[in-house]
């Protein structure tokens, strides 16, 4: 006998429509899985097998064959045992499963018949939603993720006897219910305050704009300064998740394997800080079946890469697409996928091989073709792309022994959340731009218009500066966020002015 069930396979971020058919008849004891399965797909068989068995069902003796359509799309994963399973026991009419049709399931299989959690739970709810199904069925311990999308219903199974008998109406399941709003709501407590941070009131200042306006920076100073420490500080004066952003957020770390059983939704911007000796696929995503990399998995966060010269020069230059367009694409014998990338980059360096500072004799130590080699490994066009230079002094101790605590994060994010509400209100009727950063060159004609000395004072740095016009462009953008914060309606010449000091580092240094 044949028998359908309906499932769904991930494909980048996103899932698609499986249709698994399984065929029992009569001959030679065989079993056969088709429609290009990996080699993950194909030990399903033997797992379903046992798994059938040990669950008080019997597998047919005689030639079965597993189908997975569409068969021209690779399949991968063991999200298909569940479907497989209740196939199988379909096919071979031990128990009436008559509500197959209605409904998508997903789930791996342990060999006594318990369903253990997949990947992408929260790709796969959104697709079974849109292709109008009446309900999920899929391991309990992904059934928070899922629910999280309204207008479906997602019943929670822990054994392929409870699933079979949901299906015949033997058992019944109550679906679970999760408000993704509530969840949002709850926002924990600023882990890593900025009022322990003694001095760097310049940083912090620079930090602050940079958060505002969604820009990328990078803090040059030596070791001992603070650069990390400031850095782990940046996720507690981010504005919170909206649900989209939230939504989208999860489905990437949900397609990685990172959410657990307990957790429905990423409520807080990630912050990802990969070690110097990642390779460009655990960077930039890849692999032989394209998957998130660590700029993917930062999406709507925090990317902060340290000792940022010590990154391979290959590696930091795949961050070009990323950082310009906000998503990746990566292209395999696989297929190409496309990745969403849009995250804040804070980078740190020391100004030199040595741990001096600029300027001082430390800095002397090492010699200059060094220190050219040293900051040459990061290149012109990914520096135009970091819209915030800034220098990180050592502290001195006289400020490290002053009494008092520094302004804390949440001051700092009243600030931060007043300049973002600016924002959201002028690109209200631009559903792609949410802050200043993601600003186009129109946008900058309309949102930015300069009086006569403003004009005057960009035109002057950029014949001095020779900065280039990408350049031009991000002081444009840092100007209208500085201007956010002080609550002025047009950028006028200090504005301006406090930009370009952003953008007088990387002459200073590599000019």
């Amino acid at each position: 006998m044949l028998a359908k069930v309906f499932s769904a396979a991930v494909w980048g971020v996103d899932a698609f429509a499986v249709e698994v058919e399984v065929n029992a008849t009569y001959g030679k004891a065989v079993t056969v899985v088709v429609g290009l399965p990996d080699t993950a797909v194909k030990e399903s068989r033997d797992r379903v097998i046992t798994a059938v068995t040990n669950s008080a069902f019997k597998y047919p003796y005689g030639r079965v064959t597993f189908n997975l359509a569409p068969a021209d799309v690779k399949k991968e994963g063991p999200s298909f045992d569940l479907p497989m399973a209740l196939g199988i026991i379909a096919a071979s009419e031990q128990l009436s499963l008559c509500h197959l049709d209605h409904y998508w399931v997903v789930g791996e299989l342990a060999l006594n018949g318990e369903v253990r959690p997949v990947k992408g739970a929260l790709a796969i709810a959104l697709s079974a939603r849109k292709h109008r199904k009446k309900g999920l069925i899929l391991p309990a311990a992904n059934a928070a993720e899922a629910a999280v999308v309204t207008g479906l219903d997602v019943y929670p199974v822990t054994h392929l006897r409870e699933a079979a008998e949901f299906l015949a109406g033997a058992r019944p399941i109550t679906p679970v219910k999760v408000n993704p709003n509530v969840i949002l709501g709850e926002f924990d407590a600023i882990e890593h305050d900025f009022a322990d941070v003694k001095g760097q009131e310049h940083v912090k200042r620079a930090i602050e704009v940079a958060v505002a306006g969604g820009h990328n920076v990078l803090m040059i100073g030596p070791p001992g300064s603070g650069k990390s420490m400031l850095a782990k500080r940046i996720p507690g004066i981010c504005p919170p998740l909206t649900l989209d952003e939230a939504l989208e957020t999860t489905k990437v770390h949900s397609v990685a394997g990172l959410i657990t059983a307990d957790q429905a939704l990423v409520t807080r911007r990630p912050f990802r800080s990969p070690h110097h000796t990642i390779s460009d696929a655990g960077l930039i995503g890849g692999t032989a079946v394209p998957s998130p990399g660590e700029v993917s998995l930062a999406h709507h966060g925090v990317l902060f890469l340290d000792e940022l010269p010590e990154f391979r020069r290959s590696a930091l230059e795949v961050l070009r697409q990323p950082l310009e367009d906000g998503t990746v694409t990566i292209s395999r014998a696989a297929g190409s996928m496309t990745f969403p990338a849009q995250f804040m980059l804070v980078a740190a360096m020391n100004p030199s091989p040595g741990s001096g500072g600029f300027g001082d004799a430390e800095r002397g130590r090492a010699s200059q073709s060094a220190i050219r080699r040293y900051l040459n490994k990061i290149s012109g066009p990914l520096l135009d792309r970091i819209d915030i230079h800034v220098e990180v002094p050592a502290v001195k101790h006289e400020t490290l022994l002053k009494p008092g605590a520094a302004e804390s994060s949440a001051d700092v994010r009243a600030r931060v959340l007043k300049a973002r509400e600016i924002q959201h209100e002028r690109f209200t009727a631009k559903r792609k731009v949410r802050c200043n950063a993601q600003m186009s060159a129109k946008d900058l004609k309309t949102f930015v218009p300069l009086d006569t000395d403003s004009e005057s004072l960009l035109r002057m740095a950029l014949s001095e500066l020779n900065l280039s016009a990408r350049a031009y462009d991000r002081i444009l953008k840092v100007s209208r966020t500085i201007a956010d914060l002080a609550g002025a309606e047009k950028v006028d010449a200090t504005h301006i002015s406090e930009a370009i000091q952003y953008r007088t580092l990387d002459r200073q240094v590599w000019g």
